[in-house]
């Protein structure tokens, strides 16, 4: 698995992603329907447009510390993450995952474990100490991986960007 950095410079400016990349990466995202249900980030998980993705990439790359990582394998893709160097919440000394989701076509073959793998060595190698993350309360699934890679409950709040009930977990690095 080969992991690259979408450069934030990718969307700055109105600038669109390169259509290929933008079509894998609305794949990826509307291949993970039940997530999309779950979450509501998009209207119509049946239905999810490409400018809708490259608008919720430009959102999540607007917060400075933010960085978008594309996990290929065998030149395709299939996972990405989000995550943020610091959370907006200047009193959280940790970074965050905001975001890591795997295409469906590929659920349950690593990529999920060895892309927060990726995440975390990258975080410890900065010398950050902790990493923490937050699962919707319905979504029980995500849950389950989460606490298998180690992460532990911290809290439950809801989500800053819509009210969402949320579990907040962390893990030491």
């Amino acid at each position: 698995m080969i992991v690259e950095t979408l450069a934030p410079k990718a969307l700055e400016d109105g600038a669109a992603l390169p259509g290929p990349l933008l079509t894998e990466l609305t794949a990826l995202y509307a291949s993970n329907r039940e997530f999309q249900q779950l979450s509501g980030d998009f209207p119509n998980p049946d239905a999810i447009r490409p400018e809708q993705v490259a608008a919720a990439l430009a959102d999540d790359l607007a917060e400075p510390s933010a960085e978008v990582l594309l996990a290929r394998s065998e030149g395709r893709l299939v996972a990405v993450a989000v995550t943020l160097g610091r959370h907006p919440d200047p009193a959280d000394p940790d970074p965050w995952i905001g975001l890591l989701m795997v295409h469906a076509d590929a659920h349950r073959a690593g990529f999920g474990r060895r892309l927060a793998a990726h995440v975390e060595d990258g975080f410890r190698a900065a010398g950050r100490t902790g990493l923490r993350l937050a699962v919707l309360e319905n979504n029980p699934k995500a849950l389950a991986f989460w606490t298998s890679l180690g992460y532990e409950e911290t809290a439950r709040r809801p989500d800053l960007a819509h009210g969402r009930p949320c579990v907040v977990l962390r893990k030491g690095l």
